[in-house]
């Protein structure tokens, strides 16, 4: 009995195997064809790397433009502040993809370099073009230039401001008295700027007192040549004076060595 239910298992699992090897023997092609549509259906899957980063932050198109006018899409002779506008306006419309916010900043960058060493370059040819016209001058403007400096500008400005105070307050003083008080004070601050200079206090009133005489003098000489339609009925010669006295006295403790 045994050996019937072996024979028959036999018969049994020939029967269910027997067709499949027929029917790939026959038809291999109809076997294998949806493994060849698995095959070319399966894709590989994208990895972190490949998406943008941040998502679906847009990415910046120009990254590999060389040209940093370029590649910021601005014109070669745009203005400072158009390059500012356009790097602001890319930062922030690629805001979050890291490497298009590299690339704005290296072009940006780039600019800003350039603009600041054509802007030294252009002080260092001024100053050579200064030299140059000074050394061709003749000699009595060497000797007087040899006398003369440039100082500080916020310098210039303080005492430009005191001077110019002076004058404004001499004129609404002009109704009460003359302007001799207010030409005492000046002279005081020119002789202790000159001495704070100088080092040397007898040089220092020297050289102020010979500003205010020389003042005195050529206001003297150029206020009476003004016609009287330009000069406000309440103005004396005495205050016209004063004021190109204050000139002197400015121009004296601030630029002279």
């Amino acid at each position: 009995m045994s050996s019937s239910l072996l024979l028959s298992g036999s018969t049994v699992s020939s029967s269910f195997i027997a067709p499949s090897k027929l029917s790939l023997e026959r038809n291999p092609s109809k076997s294998l064809l949806p493994f060849r549509n698995v095959s070319r259906s399966f894709k590989s899957p994208r990895c972190a790397v490949d998406s943008p980063y941040g998502g679906n932050v847009p990415t910046f198109p120009r990254t590999r433009v060389w040209d940093p006018y370029k590649r910021l899409g601005i014109s070669p002779y745009a203005s400072e502040e158009e390059i500012w506008a356009s790097r602001n306006f890319l930062l922030q419309q690629y805001s979050g993809h890291e490497r298009s916010e590299e690339s704005i900043e290296g072009a940006f960058e780039k600019l800003l370099m350039s603009s600041f060493i054509r802007r030294k370059k252009t002080k260092i040819n001024l100053k050579t073009r200064l030299k140059k016209k000074v050394e061709e001058s003749p000699p009595w403007v060497k000797t007087l230039l040899e006398f003369v400096e440039m100082p500080p500008m916020d310098t210039i400005f303080r005492r430009l401001f005191l001077f110019a105070f002076m004058g404004g307050w001499s004129i609404m003083n002009s109704a009460e008295g003359g302007p001799a008080f207010q030409v005492a004070v000046s002279l005081a601050a020119c002789i202790y700027f000159l001495n704070e200079k100088t080092k040397s206090l007898g040089r220092a009133c020297v050289i102020g007192i010979g500003a205010l005489a020389a003042g005195w003098f050529c206001g003297s000489l150029i206020i009476p040549m003004i016609p009287t339609f330009l000069i406000h009925p309440t103005w004396t010669l005495e205050l016209l004076t004063s004021l190109v006295v204050y000139g002197f006295l400015f121009l004296s403790c601030t630029f002279l060595k």
